[in-house]
């Protein structure tokens, strides 16, 4: 079983800069990508940035891409993110998935089988 927990979320202003943290743990070797999602209040999950441990290739939704940067240091997932905005305020997952994939559906939830608990992140403007 993969269990994975997400640290770092905190208040930040605008313009501000913030590591998040995602720690696996357990039976790993067949993850083959870790993605984080976020869900602000009253809205749905969305994928932000996906990685893929193995070959360290990243993937980032639009609005995040230039702003977000996935990173992996043995069994650690790392999404730095930069220049936040008031919309970037929300409950960030990590999250880890094995097996086969579709790669257009690399930013969605049913594309992941183990999740964390999530931490908090919230910009201020």
């Amino acid at each position: 079983q993969v269990q994975l927990v997400e640290s770092g979320g905190d208040s930040v202003q605008a313009g501000g800069s913030l590591r998040l943290s995602c720690v696996a743990s357990g039976y790993t070797p067949d993850i083959n990508r870790v993605a984080w999602f976020r869900q602000a209040p009253g809205k749905e999950r969305e994928g932000v940035a996906v990685i893929f441990p193995s070959a360290g290739r990243t993937f980032y939704a639009d609005d995040v891409k230039g702003r977000f940067i996935a990173t992996r240091e043995n069994a650690n997932i790392y999404l730095q993110m930069n220049s936040l905005k008031p919309e970037d305020t929300g409950t960030y997952y990590c999250a880890a998935g094995s097996g086969p994939y579709v790669v257009h559906e690399m930013l969605e939830s049913q594309t992941y089988d183990h999740w964390g608990q999530g931490t908090q992140v919230t910009v201020s403007s």
